[in-house]
């Protein structure tokens, strides 16, 4: 039998009428902005299944963009966000798309920084508010935006795993979850670390120090009701 938290039986704080399709939205945007870094320029939302077919009605589109501006999905502003986006000279565009195999409320945000450099970022709205991040740039992965998120792109060699979770047990990181994945062997890997503390900036030089790493990235989300 299932076990049902609070947060199942009422659902998330929010602005808008559906768990799904906004405060997902929101939380979805907010993650991939954190995970664009930068300042952002332009976001070409692809929008698959019910996202698509239904993100005026139950602003959806209002949703991401307030999440793609850093709001949260109870901020008071998110009604007001395309203006918002508009003011401050953000480009937007929304486009249904087939996305494959994925969940009906998916979305991929192709993100244009001010450097020119595009990052692609792909997740899903699972319900109650609830999403689920499953790719990157191109990289299968996941994880959920509700913890502090650590991304380390690497050479899958043997020993890279353990000096990395041995240099978070030094900086008294705990980590709560841990994933990795990798296409080929030999080849490329991803570890994500979901950690019950935040990540700090200043471990990157550390974990670099390692060896056979391409790129590191920290997310380091508000929690909500924080």
């Amino acid at each position: 039998m299932k076990k049902f938290g609070v947060f199942d039986i009422l659902g998330p704080i929010m602005i808008g009428p559906s768990s799904s399709h906004t405060a997902g939205a929101a939380r979805l945007g907010k993650i991939a902005g954190i995970i664009a870094g930068n300042v952002i320029t332009k976001v070409q939302f692809l929008l698959h299944g019910s996202f698509g077919k239904t993100y005026r009605g139950h602003g959806t589109d209002r949703a991401l963009v307030a999440g793609i501006l850093g709001m949260d999905p109870w901020d008071e502003r998110l009604r007001d966000s395309l203006e918002i986006a508009k003011g401050k000279g953000l480009e937007i565009e929304f486009k249904e798309a087939d996305l494959g195999d994925v969940h009906p409320n998916t979305v991929k945000f192709l993100i244009t920084r001010v450097d020119g450099r595009i990052v692609e970022v792909m997740g899903s709205s699972i319900g109650g508010g609830n999403i689920v991040i499953n790719e990157v740039d191109g990289d299968a992965i996941e994880f959920t935006g509700e913890y502090p998120t650590l991304i380390i792109k690497h050479r899958d060699v043997p020993g890279v795993v353990s000096k990395v979770t041995a240099i978070m047990y030094d900086r008294d990181i705990n980590i709560a979850f841990m994933k990795v994945f990798r296409s080929t062997k030999g080849y490329q890997a991803t570890m994500i670390f979901e950690t019950d503390n935040p990540v700090p900036e200043d471990i990157i030089e550390k974990i670099k120090s390692v060896g056979y790493i391409s790129s590191i990235r920290i997310i380091n989300p508000v929690m909500e009701g924080a």
